[in-house]
C-alpha cells in the first residue's frame, strides 16, 4: 500500500492553510480525516495497480522487489485488502458529508481508470495523475466547508503535472532501451520531448503561483504579503530539477523529498513562511 507515498495526500491540507483555518481544531480534525481517507484510497489503488503491473514490475530494477511482483503477497490477499481499504475510505467519506463522499468516489474511479487504461495513453497518463491531486485539494476544502481558490487548483494541477513528467523522464532514462518493456507508454516519450514539456510546466507553475499571490481576491481575503513566499517556490522547483538532471532523482517524489535535506528544509521553510505570513499579515 506504499505508506511512504501517502505524503502526496498532504495536499488535502492546502485549503486548511490558505483559508486561515489552521487554528480551528474542528477543521484540523476534519482535514486529518480527509487525509486518512485519501491515504486508504491511495493504498487500495496501489494494490490494484501492482496487481495489473506485476509482470512488468518484475522487469524493473526497483519495482521487482514489490510484494506482489516478487510473490510474497498473493493476488487474492491483495484484492481483498484493496476492497477493504476502498470500502472503508468511501464509507468514512460519505459519513462526513455527501460532497466529500462523491469526491472520494470520483478519485477512486479516476485512479482505477488510470491503472487499467489511462496510463497507456500518451500525455493523458500524466494529466490523469495531475487531476488526482485536484481531487485531493478540493476534498480538503469540502471536508472543512471552505471554498478552494481557482488559482490554488491551477497551481496544484501544474505542480502535480511537473512531478509526473519528471517521474516519466526518470523511468525513461533509468531503463534506457528496456523502458518500453517495463512500461509500454514510455516508448511514446523521449528525454527531449519530456524536457520540453517539463520546461513549459515549470515556467507555468512558477507564474501561476506568483499570480495567485498577487490576485486581488488573495490580497483581500488571505494576505496582501503572500508573495513573500515566492522565493521558496522558485528554489524548490529549481532544486527538484537539479535532482532530476544531475542526481537521477524524481522517480518517486516522496522519496526524493525525504532523501534530499535541502529540498526538505525548503518545503518546511515554505510552510512556515506561509503560516507566518497569514498570521502576521492578515487581510486588511
Amino acid at each position: 500500500m506504499r505508506p511512504r507515498q501517502w505524503l502526496k495526500n498532504t495536499f488535502v491540507f492546502a485549503a486548511l492553510v490558505f483559508s486561515r483555518s489552521f487554528t480551528d481544531s474542528g477543521a484540523i480534525l476534519r482535514a486529518l480525516a480527509a487525509f486518512v481517507i485519501f491515504s486508504l484510497l491511495s493504498g487500495a489503488v496501489y494494490l490494484l495497480n501492482d496487481l495489473a503491473d506485476a509482470a512488468e514490475d518484475r522487469l524493473h530494477a526497483g519495482k521487482r522487489g514489490r510484494p506482489i511482483a516478487r510473490g510474497s503477497l498473493s493476488p487474492r490477499a491483495a484484492r481483498a485488502a484493496a476492497l477493504a481499504a476502498g470500502a472503508a475510505a468511501l464509507a468514512a467519506a460519505f459519513g462526513i458529508n455527501l460532497h466529500l463522499g462523491l469526491l472520494a468516489a470520483g478519485y477512486l474511479l479516476l485512479m482505477i481508470l488510470y491503472s487499467l487504461l489511462l496510463k497507456r495513453v500518451v500525455i493523458v497518463d500524466a494529466l490523469a495523475i495531475a487531476f488526482g491531486f485536484i481531487f485531493r485539494v478540493t476534498a480538503g476544502g469540502v471536508a472543512i466547508a471552505v471554498p478552494v481558490s481557482e488559482w490554488l487548483l491551477i497551481c496544484t494541477f501544474l505542480l502535480a503535472l511537473f512531478l509526473a513528467l519528471c517521474k516519466r523522464r526518470h523511468e525513461l532514462v533509468l531503463m534506457g532501451e528496456g523502458a518500453a518493456a517495463h512500461r509500454k507508454i514510455l516508448a511514446e516519450y523521449s528525454p527531449v520531448l519530456l524536457d520540453q514539456m517539463i520546461a513549459v510546466v515549470t515556467s507555468s507553475t512558477v507564474m501561476a503561483y506568483g499570480l495567485y499571490t498577487l490576485w486581488p481576491r488573495t490580497r483581500i481575503e488571505i494576505s496582501p504579503r503572500l508573495y513573500y513566499s515566492i522565493p521558496f517556490v522558485l528554489y524548490g522547483i529549481f532544486r527538484y530539477l537539479y535532482l532530476v538532471h544531475r542526481k537521477e532523482g524524481g522517480g518517486e517524489p516522496g522519496r526524493t523529498l525525504m532523501a534530499d535535506r535541502a529540498l526538505l528544509i525548503n518545503v518546511v521553510l515554505w510552510v512556515a513562511a506561509v503560516v507566518a505570513i497569514l498570521r502576521f499579515f492578515p487581510p486588511a
